[in-house]
């Protein structure tokens, strides 16, 4: 049962709401300096910050970075296929329907729970060209056609760890079918020194695509923290330079590691296949939960 009995809306002032979904407790807090601006979590672990009034204000860093790579998938407008692995509030979704108009976008969630709150509260615009979808998102890329979309973005959490089945190299097979001969898959991960479950990522990727790209702040590349990382690989040259400039004029600028630095990063570690696949690792204690 709801916690409040208000949806948010500019008619009434917003004040949080609480519902069970098929995995976990969600909240909608609301943010106190934007009138229509919400955080979404899964039992503690923020997912999604929108904002109904300004779908391009990205609050979440990593989300500015995976951002920044469908910036830099097309000319500036021009409309992307584009599958999203993970759903949350949407709020790439939202961000790729005002900056590239005319986009088809599907969005896979396996938490048909989660997606009915979203949509009955953080409604989308209408026309948006955003297709929802309640699947595993496994399921949903392998049943998807081969050369179909110009980009993938995996952002899949359960709680606040990358499932198993979406950590193997078959997995990147998969994404590699998909892919059109100019596409891109970018994904958000979430790793600290040493580094086993993002290196294997890296290992994975680089067995199936011949460009991979690293983005993170340079704390988190030296193993001072845990924190997110965002994985970019792709058939076709990925523009390193102009994903350098954009990282590095953000609120908390990162890095592009690419090329020799990422292959030293890889070092020994090796594909991991479906039957050794592992979930990523369960952040420390207050790394990325709220009250």
């Amino acid at each position: 049962m709801d916690d409040a009995t208000h949806r948010p809306g500019p008619e009434s002032e917003p004040i949080p709401l609480t519902r069970a979904v098929d995995h976990g407790t969600a909240k909608l807090l609301p943010d106190v300096d934007r009138p229509r601006a919400w955080l979404l979590t899964v039992d503690g672990a923020p997912q999604s910050y929108v904002d109904l009034d300004a779908p391009t204000h990205l609050e979440f860093e990593y989300v500015r970075r995976l951002a920044h790579v469908l910036d830099e998938a097309a000319a500036p407008g021009d409309p992307l296929d584009v599958l999203h692995l993970g759903g949350g509030a949407l709020t790439l979704p939202r961000y790729l329907a005002a900056t590239r108009p005319h986009s088809r976008q599907d969005v896979v969630d396996a938490d048909r729970g989660l997606l009915a709150l979203v949509t009955d509260e953080l409604p989308l615009p209408d026309g948006s060209g955003i297709a929802l979808h309640a699947q595993d998102a496994r399921a949903a890329l392998e049943a998807a056609p081969r050369d179909s979309v110009d980009v993938i973005v995996a952002d899949v959490f359960s709680g606040s760890r990358v499932p198993a089945h979406l950590t193997s190299v078959e997995y990147a097979r998969s994404a590699a079918r998909v892919l059109r001969p100019h596409g891109c898959y970018a994904a958000n991960l979430a790793d600290g020194a040493p580094f086993t479950f993002l290196r294997s990522q890296l290992a994975n990727f680089a067995e199936v695509f011949p460009h991979l790209a690293l983005i993170a702040e340079p704390s988190v590349l030296r193993g001072r923290r845990f924190g997110n990382a965002v994985l970019v690989a792709s058939p076709a040259e990925i523009p390193v330079a102009a994903l350098a400039r954009r990282v590095a004029g953000d609120p908390f600028p990162a890095r592009v590691e690419h090329g020799a630095a990422l292959r030293r990063l890889i070092a020994d570690a090796a594909p991991v296949r479906d039957a050794d696949a592992v979930a990523s690792p369960e952040p420390p204690d207050g790394a990325f939960s709220v009250g």
